[in-house]
């Protein structure tokens, strides 16, 4: 992974001026340095030059060296500054200036002294009867040595002819290169029979017009197959030192069929000699000429080499001194660098840091580092992004368990209560979040429940290896069983299906839902069923015993006494009045379990309404009934007949309600409601009582067969509604009314889908 540091952190402007300022200064200083010298040293072999210069260069000398020496004072008070400030990283500064000036400064002394002992001692041993030979040897030693150079440069040649024999022409000039580098020649070329060059390595690619041996070196070469000269040696001593050099060109045949091959090549190389090697050997060629001259001033020479050395050394001292403080800042600068930069990473502060531009190993540490911090950067913010993911993963879990019509509750390991929704709560009806921390088995209500599942976790947990299934699953019930008073209606009772699984950290799951409604619709199948064989079993004997009473009646009529009679007559009307309300509620039953599917078509609600009204209007009513008609109704999908028969069931039920409560007058009438709700698209039919309510455990089981709380009531008369209103596929809501915190009556609404395209009811 790369990161792009911006060029504003790289370096300062500031800092590149006074680098370059530095750089400037030190080879300026430098160069001047090199050039007086040169030019000392130059003196020194000319007498006459030395006795018109030496004080002037002296001076010079000083002069300079004065000047390094207050840039040395300058930077020690810097660093002398910066150590009683006390700022990060002086003594390291301080420790690199004093090695690195220690490391100058003790050979330079070390070598003048040996120096200085050498020449004081030499000057007289030069002026001995063995000096002229001593020189001739020297002569004699000059020679060899060019001779074993140029030998040493030949066997190098004839090993570079040997892998230049195949090699084409298109490719020979890297490996020119390369056999320069191993050879360490200065230039290397190629050329062919017509004086052509073929290729170069060297400076002498770059010229225009090189060096073109001559024709009767090429001859040479041809018939010796290779030819060494010396070149640069003939025109004097001062001309001849920085041309002088050894040359060596060698034939280079090819055999191959390959593109530029199969002709002769001339391989040149040439190599520079070591100056010092050729300033000896003229010096001794001189020097054997100027021997009787330099015998007779022997003080003056000692002077001229030890004024020499002397200046030598206070250049090379003070420069050493001044190299090793500026040495020792650029190394220690990118540490402090780093260190100012792992200081702010220490403490927090991943903003970009500042590196160098350098091709050095620790200017590359520096961006190095300043790339690993954009990296730490990057990775803190992907950190963040990530916890923001995981806080709105964990905000959207929470929204769903909130949401959730099932009740979700975390317990740990002893059965307490961790964390529960909003579900849990609306089914269990206590507000769990209150008893976190407490045991489920020992909140009021929920013992049995609580103890429930604990069991149900321990043998789950206990025969974890003989399981099938990664959770347990089993039904519960909350409530009590007693009856109410009329005997007939069950008290309210919750049926909870419960499922549990083990979580990580040690932890259980506890997922519950109400499946009351669904235990509900079960118990009206069974009552469906129930009525159908109660319609088969009760309603045949019901005629037989009617018919036999009557007949007994007929045949004892006229044949008794006065007051048998009487009885007789009542005794059969009884029987007679009681076959005849089994008849009744045979019927009902059977009606509720035959009730045959609906026919759906478009039906307006008002208009059916209005029809069914004409039965609870006129003179004798007790409880009268209002209508509140919504006019822009439009018509519903259902079957007329059926919805005649729920509106005749809730308005009966209405006014029996309202009557039982003792309420009469147009202030407590019934009202029958209609409303067009546009946003759904539904039209909803209600009728309104004013009776005393339902109480709380009647309004779940509202709609099941023979719940009821009427005294003479079978309970069937919401069931019918019920069943109705899932044929019309309308969805049936009854609720207390309550106005201003006081029961008032009740409600039953149902919500019918809409004819689209059907125009609405005009009255």
């Amino acid at each position: 992974m790369s990161v792009d540091i911006p060029k504003s952190l790289l370096v300062t402007k500031s800092s590149r001026t006074y680098r370059w300022t530095v750089t400037l200064g030190l080879t300026a200083m430098v160069v001047i340095g090199l050039v007086l010298l040169f030019l000392l040293t130059q003196a020194t072999t000319n007498r006459d030059m030395y006795e018109r210069n030496y004080s002037e260069l002296f001076v010079i000398n000083v002069v300079v060296a004065c000047i390094l020496l207050l840039v040395i004072v300058w930077i020690a008070y810097r660093l002398a500054l910066r150590l009683r400030q006390k700022k990060f990283g002086s003594r390291l500064l301080v420790k690199l200036a004093v090695v690195f000036a220690l490391a100058g400064f003790a050979p330079g002394v070390l070598i003048y002294v040996v120096s200085y002992q050498f020449v004081t001692r030499s000057i007289e041993s030069w002026f001995d009867i063995k000096v002229e030979g001593a020189l001739e040897a020297g002569l004699n030693l000059g020679r060899t040595t060019l001779e074993a150079l140029s030998a040493d440069l030949g066997s190098k040649v004839r090993a570079a002819v040997a892998q230049l024999v195949d090699s084409p022409d298109a490719s020979v000039a890297l490996q020119l290169e390369r056999i320069r580098d191993a050879m360490a020649a200065d230039d290397l070329t190629l050329w062919d029979a017509s004086g052509r060059l073929i290729a170069a390595a060297g400076q002498t690619r770059y010229r225009i017009n090189p060096d073109l041996p001559t024709q009767a070196q090429f001859r040479a070469a041809r018939s010796q197959r290779m030819v060494t000269w010396i070149d640069g040696l003939d025109d004097g001593p001062q001309a001849s030192l920085p041309d002088a050099r050894v040359k060596t060109l060698a034939l280079v045949n090819s055999n191959g069929v390959g593109a530029g091959l199969g002709y002769a090549r001339y391989l040149l190389a040439v190599k520079s000699l070591p100056p010092a090697l050729v300033r000896n050997a003229l010096e001794v060629n001189q020097a054997n000429r100027e021997y009787q001259e330099r015998a007779l001033a022997r003080e003056g020479l000692r002077r001229m080499y030890i004024g020499t050395l002397t200046l030598s050394l206070f250049m090379a001292v003070f420069g050493g001194v001044l190299l090793a403080v500026v040495l020792g800042n650029q190394i220690a600068r990118p540490l402090l660098l780093l260190a100012d930069g792992v200081r702010e990473v220490a403490a927090g502060d991943l903003t970009p840091k500042a590196s160098l531009r350098g091709k050095d190993e620790l200017d590359g540490l520096t961006r190095a580092f300043a790339v690993m911090t954009q990296q730490l950067a990057d990775a803190r913010q992907a950190v963040q992004i990530s916890m923001q993911q995981v806080n709105a993963a964990r905000f959207n879990l929470q929204a769903i368990l909130d949401n959730l019509t099932a009740g979700v509750v975390v317990l740990n390991d002893e059965g307490r209560i961790v964390s529960s929704n909003p579900g849990a709560t609306r089914i269990l009806r206590l507000p769990l979040a209150a008893y976190e921390g407490e045991r489920l088995a020992e909140i009021e209500g929920l013992q049995s429940f609580g103890s429930g599942v604990e069991r149900q976790f321990q043998d789950y947990l206990t025969y974890s290896t003989e399981r099938t299934l990664d959770h347990w699953q089993q039904s519960f019930a909350l409530g009590g069983n007693e009856d109410a008073p009329n005997g007939r209606i069950a008290d309210d009772v919750i049926t909870l299906v419960a499922r549990g699984a083990e979580l990580p950290g040690r932890q259980w799951l506890l997922v519950f839902d109400d499946i009351s409604e669904i235990v509900s619709a079960q118990r009206s199948q069974a009552w469906g069923e129930v009525a159908r064989r109660l319609a088969h079993e009760i309603k045949n004997p019901l005629t037989p015993i009617q018919l036999s009473a009557e007949r007994l009646e007929m045949k004892l009529t006229g044949k008794v006494a006065a007051a048998e009679q009487a009885l007789l007559t009542k005794s059969v009307k009884t029987i007679v009045d009681q076959v005849d309300a089994m008849k009744r509620l045979v019927n009902e039953f059977r009606d509720y379990a035959r009730l045959p599917a609906a026919d759906l078509k478009p039906v307006d609600i008002n208009k059916l309404a209005l029809d069914v009204l004409n039965f609870y209007t006129g003179e004798g009513m007790q409880i009268s009934v209002h209508s509140e008609l919504d006019v822009s109704c439009p018509c519903v999908l259902g079957d007329a007949q059926q919805l005649r028969q729920v509106l005749h069931n809730l308005l009966q039920n209405a006014q029996d309600a309202t009557s039982s409560a003792g309420r009469t007058g147009d202030n407590f009438a019934v009202v029958l409601r209609t409303q067009w709700v546009q946003s759904a698209h539904q039209v909803r039919l209600a009728v309104l009582d004013s009776g005393i309510g339902f109480p709380d455990h009647i309004l779940k089981r509202v709609f099941e067969p023979y719940v009821t709380t009427k005294e003479k009531g079978t309970g069937l008369g919401l069931a019918v509604v019920k069943k109705i209103a899932d044929e019309h596929g309308a969805r049936v809501e009854i609720s207390n009314r309550m106005v201003g915190g006081e029961l008032c009556g009740a409600q039953v609404s149902l919500s019918f889908a809409t004819c689209a395209g059907l125009p609405a009811y005009q009255s």
